[in-house]
Order: C-alpha cells, then structure tokens, then sequence
C-alpha cells in the first residue's frame, strides 16, 4: 500500500510539473475534429434530454390543481442554487475531457532538466600486457581466461550498472585504448548502449584483432579531454575520468615523458583522473611506480587505487562511486510529445469530486 501511494505521488507530481510547462497557445490538436464531433454530440444529447424531461413533466402536470405553497422562510431558498454543485462540478470537468479528447501535443519542446549524476569518461587499457593473469570470481565471470583485461572490462560493467541501480542520470563514455586512443561509445546517458559497448570490446576476438597493443596513457587522457571539449563540457561540473590501466605506460618508460606530462591534459582541464591500477606487479617486469602515478593523478583533483585483486578493484569503484554524486543539467528536445495526462487528470478528479459528493452529502442528491 505504502508502495501505491508514493507511486501515485509521484504521477502527481510529474503530471503538475508538466501542467506548468503547457501553454494552450503552443498545442496542436491532432484529434480535433473527434473532440469537435463529441461535444456536438454532447450538446445535442442534453438538448434532447432537456426537451424530454419538459415534456414529460407536461404530461405528467396536465389535469392537477395548482395551490399556492406556504413559504416558512425566505432563507431557505438562498441556497437553493448549492443543490447544483456536483452537476457544476462535473461541468467544469468537461472542457478538459473535451481537450484531452483532442490529443494535444507540442511540436517541438525544448526543456531544461537537472539530474543527480556526472559526465564519466571511462577508459579501458587494452593493450598487450593487459593480457598479465588476474584471476577474479565476479568480474570476469564468463570471459574466456584470466586476463587482467577481462577483469577490467568487468569491472567497467559493474561500476555502470551500479550507477544504474542508483539515482543517478550520468553523461557516459567508453573509450579503449593501446598505443592510440578510440572512442567506442560517446557521451550517453543510455546506460544499455554503454553495457553492449563493453560486452562487444570483452570478446576475445575483438581483443586480439586491437591494432597497436602498446600503453599509451597520454593519448587516452587526450582523446577524453577532447570529447568533453567537442560536447561543451569543459566549462560545467561534475566531469570526471575512469582510468582502468596496468600503468606499463611506453612513453613513460621509454620515451621520456613524465608521468606528470601524461595527465597533464586533464588537469589543464581541470577533469579528475580516478585510476585504478590493475594488476599485480610482475618480477622482471620495468613498471612505472605507485607513488608516480599517485601523486600524477592528484594533480588533477583525483586519487590512485592499486588493484592488485577483485576485492580492491570493487572497493575503488564503490569510492569512485560515492565521489560522483553530482549534479548535471541537461537540454532535452522532442517532438510529437503527448500533453493529454494534465487535462485528463483534472477532468477526472473533478468528476470523482462530484461524485463523491453526489453520493455522499444528502443536499447534492437532488438532480436539477
């Protein structure tokens, strides 16, 4: 019960909101003619009723004799007129029936909504080395082996549809990336195109066929800062980058660039990196340290988790998590968009007033 009622709030409120958004003079009646030939036939059938009942109280008065009542007080008859208030009621009622009938609908709207929510950039490591055992019992759970990737492509789908499950309306995009940056979904708030986007990028034979398996993280940061930049979004809050990445970055270790250089974009920007680090540290293996990338990161207003297992991969997620509770404010824009519900709702609740009262209060009994 409790369930019905905050769901029957919740039609109120949305359908108020709406109410205060409609302008009669914006409205196309698509339905018209059906609402026009309605309110003929209404009229013609209280027309008809009307001579009928005059009619029949003729017939029925013809032959008597008439005495003269023997008024008690000129009070009573004051509020006589109330005995009509649920017909008046149910009156009042008909011209929204009547516009709703007509199927009103705006053309073209265009509304500004705000939602708990951020613009997320996630970016996936898909590089060779990725390839590093991660042995995980959730995260890559149906993937062909234990590599670290299919832990993070993993991982990806479980933050996504842990913002789903919550309140939030977020901005998301999936970028993958090797030694050159791509972006596989832009930015959408359509939470299912962003999972088919990591289930198309985690199977295997699209892994293998990645072109250019090396790490380069500067060019995902700038392919990244780039998109929010294309979208307009580098002025507003709430942005934010996911980094999932083994952190063996070539330009680092090779060619001289600083860890600081590669995040350098995104704190230009002023876009928090969250990276998660996957992966253990391998013997032999020349890897840039921890304590870079940690204090890399932070430049930009974000943090660094070392995700050497499952267990702190998803408590990195569940902070990033509780870090992205924003707010972003969103233009929408329609077409056809149905406005009936308002009108359609207030002839109802005036007709069940009338009702109500018809039924309920001895004076409304009486039918003109």
């Amino acid at each position: 019960m409790p369930e019905s009622l905050s769901a029957l709030a919740e039609v109120l409120r949305t359908t108020w909101s709406e109410w205060q958004q409609i302008h009669l003079a914006d409205l196309i009646f698509s339905q018209a003619s059906t609402a026009r030939l309605a309110l003929i036939a209404l009229i013609g059938l209280a027309a008809a009723a009307l001579i009928i009942r005059m009619m029949m109280r003729a017939s029925v008065h013809r032959g008597r004799v008439a005495l003269p009542a023997l008024i008690t007080s000129a009070r009573a008859g004051r509020m006589a007129w109330a005995r009509h208030g649920a017909l008046l009621l149910a009156l009042a009622g008909l011209p929204f029936f009547i516009l709703a009938l007509a199927d009103p609908r705006t053309a073209v709207t265009r509304e500004e909504v705000s939602y708990p929510g951020r613009r997320i950039s996630l970016m996936i490591d898909a590089s060779s080395s990725m390839l590093t055992a991660l042995p995980t019992n959730r995260f890559a759970e149906g993937a062909p082996n234990n590599a670290a990737f299919f832990t993070t492509v993993g991982a990806a789908r479980y933050f996504i549809e842990r913002r789903m499950a919550g309140k939030y309306r977020d901005l998301m995009s999936l970028i993958e990336f090797g030694d050159d940056a791509y972006v596989i979904t832009p930015f959408t708030n359509d939470y299912q195109n962003i999972l088919l986007s990591t289930s198309l990028i985690g199977d295997w034979q699209e892994f293998m066929s990645f072109p250019d398996q090396g790490t380069v993280i500067a060019r995902a940061v700038s392919q990244s800062v780039n998109m929010f930049e294309a979208f307009k979004y580098l002025d507003a809050a709430g942005n934010l980058m996911v980094l999932f990445s083994d952190g063996a970055d070539a330009e680092v270790l090779e060619n001289g660039r600083s860890a600081f250089d590669v995040v350098d974009d995104a704190r230009r920007a002023k876009i928090p990196i969250y990276f998660i680090k996957v992966g253990r540290e391998v013997p032999g293996r020349v890897q840039v340290g921890d304590d870079i990338w940690r204090r890399a990161v932070e430049r930009t207003g974000g943090h660094f988790y070392p995700g050497a297992d499952e267990a702190s991969i998803e408590k990195a997620l569940s902070d990033i998590d509780k870090a992205s509770a924003g707010t972003i404010e969103l233009k929408q824009y329609s077409s056809e968009r149905p406005r009936f519900a308002p009108f359609a709702m207030i002839a109802a609740a005036f007709w069940a007033a009338a009702l109500a009262l018809r039924l309920t209060v001895p004076a409304f009994a009486a039918f003109p």
